[in-house]
């Protein structure tokens, strides 16, 4: 795939870039592991100050960046800008408690002293995704630097000007010695990079494809690997939830980032008792979004980033309808120029359509009907899928039942599934493994070393 700036909206190229040679890798990692050296003797108060500096530019240039995200990927103009900032948070969450959470950990043992010391591994290797351009680094970034590693970043192709923008960001916060670079190649080298023994662990957020060849490589060379692969939520709503709010919250649970994200719901399972009323509401909103330049305000769902896309999603749609689905509204591409697709909703989805378990990465719904809370969890677990779930009650029973009974990284109750830097991020089954964000997302990148003194 061409590195390239290519407006999915238009599909007009912008800008292309050239590739980095397989035989300048070397020197990257040498610059990398270079940068590792002085990053990891930095104080936290060092590292904590840059950091605190990277979120005071993310800050400031939200703006400029939000429309290099939408320019590049699609997404409203307005999402971006928060993308952007959401970032900054993240970026203080970490400069604010690094150091209390790398802390040594005194134990009580029979020896005079013992004590669990945190420390950096080395050089990280993030092959990162373009549906959050910004984030999905970031999120990675500010905790690996803030242990004190260094970072290469292979971004998705389609976003270079992003990945760019991440690179002088932290370069302009004074990690200017190449604790952090990104690397402008295709995914063939990703293997060469890896290989090489001044990198320590890779993550990745993307395709199970992807993932697995990843993590593949990584575990013949010893090395640890985070995964977050994709997903297909359920979001449960139950007759005691607030209806009029789980619909507002599903329509945009299931359109966030024009559909693209993975933490998106995509499989809506309502009990029968309201699935009448959610289904007419819930067709009726997706209907009234309007499609259009990602740039103007008034845009609820733009383009998809690539044709491909768009090409998956109609197939997808047409082999469910013919397996029995059926279809309540959307079901193909826009007509005209840029890779839109209509807000498309699904009822009546069999085992053997694509939409029953498949992720549908897109403006695609799919609506199921349960009689019992134990038919619910059974259909939200009938997936390989485990990364989020989103559960609507206001019955504390039936919330403990969900909460316990769901295979998922994380369980939202009256809420969407949403990342928070003070949380744990991450799935289960072929969503991945390892956690991103949180306490435990700093700590994925660090030797936990036991010091006992007798």
């Amino acid at each position: 795939m061409a590195i390239a700036t290519i407006n999915p909206a238009t599909g007009e190229t912008l800008e292309k870039f050239s590739s980095l040679a397989e035989k300048e890798i070397p020197n990257r990692v040498k610059r990398a592991a270079d940068g590792f050296a002085l990053n990891r003797v930095r104080t936290f108060h060092e590292r904590a100050a840059r950091m605190t500096r990277a979120a005071d530019l993310l800050e400031t240039r939200a703006p400029e960046y939000g429309r290099t995200i939408t320019i590049e990927m699609g997404k409203p103009l307005q999402a971006a800008i928060a993308e952007v900032q959401k970032c900054a948070l993240t970026c203080r969450y970490y400069a604010g408690n690094a150091e209390r959470i790398l802390a040594d950990e005194r134990v009580e043992t029979d020896a005079s002293e013992s004590f669990i010391r945190y420390e950096p591994l080395g050089v990280i290797l993030a092959v990162m995704p373009w549906n959050f351009p910004f984030w999905q680094v970031f999120r990675f970034a500010a905790p690996a630097l803030m242990a004190g590693n260094a970072a290469l970043l292979k971004h998705s192709s389609n976003v270079p000007r992003s990945a760019l923008a991440i690179e002088q960001v932290l370069r302009d916060a004074g990690f200017d010695h190449d604790e952090f670079q990104t690397l402008l190649i295709g995914a063939d080298l990703v293997r060469t990079i890896l290989e090489d023994p001044r990198v320590k662990a890779a993550t990745l957020t993307g395709s199970e494809q992807a993932g697995a060849s990843v993590a593949s490589i990584a575990a013949k060379q010893i090395k640890k690997s985070v995964l977050e692969l994709g997903g297909s939520d359920p979001f449960i709503v139950m007759p005691s939830a607030d209806l009029a709010k789980a619909i507002s919250v599903a329509v945009k649970a299931r359109t966030i980032n024009n559909g693209q994200s993975c933490i998106a719901a995509k499989r809506f399972i309502i009990h029968e008792e309201i699935a009448d009323a959610f289904e007419k509401q819930f067709v009726a909103s997706m209907k009234a979004l309007r499609i259009g330049d990602p740039l103007d305000e008034n845009t609820d769902i733009g383009p998809l980033a690539m044709p491909q896309l768009v090409d998956d999603l109609e197939k997808q749609v047409r082999e469910s309808v013919a397996a029995g689905a059926t279809l309540l509204t959307g079901g193909k591409r826009v007509p005209g120029r840029g890779n839109f697709f209509e807000p498309t909703v699904l009822s009546n989805i069999p085992r053997s359509a694509p939409a029953f378990a498949e992720e549908t990465f897109g403006p695609v719904a799919s609506l199921f009907r349960v009689a019992t809370v134990a038919e619910a969890i059974d259909l939200a677990n009938a997936t390989e899928f485990g990364l989020g779930a989103s559960v609507w009650t206001h019955d504390s029973g039936e919330r403990e039942l969900f909460v316990a009974g769901i295979e998922s990284g994380q369980v939202f109750v009256n809420a969407m599934v949403a990342s928070d830097p003070r949380l744990p991020f991450g799935g289960t089954k072929r969503s991945g493994f390892g956690r991103e964000l949180g306490v435990f997302g700093i700590r994925e990148f660090v030797n936990i070393k036991t010091v006992y003194v007798a």
